[in-house]
């Protein structure tokens, strides 16, 4: 698959990692909370990387894989966000856009990977 300026996967996995740096910030120099953000910070932006990488993914095969991996990554940040509002560092307020987002991404990652395996699997009957 070709990389464009205007992918909506592209550009939401890095919209959404931009905004995980900004909470793992807030969440260490504020909260002074070190375990739980970094956990964030790995995750949230390792959805992007994957996407990116998936995106200049030699085969279709390669692509689906890369995005798999993306969306499980997708799956443990929505965790992390969900233990940061369950434990009280976040409150509800503070952690709803960000899981709403989190949300959004495995949706779009979850119709991307069904896609790319149907594709596959119909290409090899």
């Amino acid at each position: 698959m070709k990389e464009t300026d205007d992918n909506l996967i592209a550009s939401k996995s890095k919209a959404f990692a931009l905004r995980c740096i900004k909470a793992y910030q807030y969440l260490t120099t504020e909260k002074k909370e070190y375990v739980l953000s970094k956990q964030l910070l790995r995750s949230g932006t390792s959805i992007g990387a994957n996407v990116k990488e998936g995106l200049r993914g030699q085969t279709k095969p390669d692509f689906a894989s890369k995005m798999s991996i993306a969306l499980k990554e997708a799956s443990e940040t929505e965790y992390w966000i969900e233990l940061l509002n369950e434990s009280g560092i976040l409150s509800e307020k503070e952690s709803k856009s960000l899981h709403d987002d989190c949300v959004e991404l495995i949706r779009i990652l979850t119709t991307i990977v069904k896609s790319a395996y149907d594709a596959i699997n119909n290409k090899e009957k």
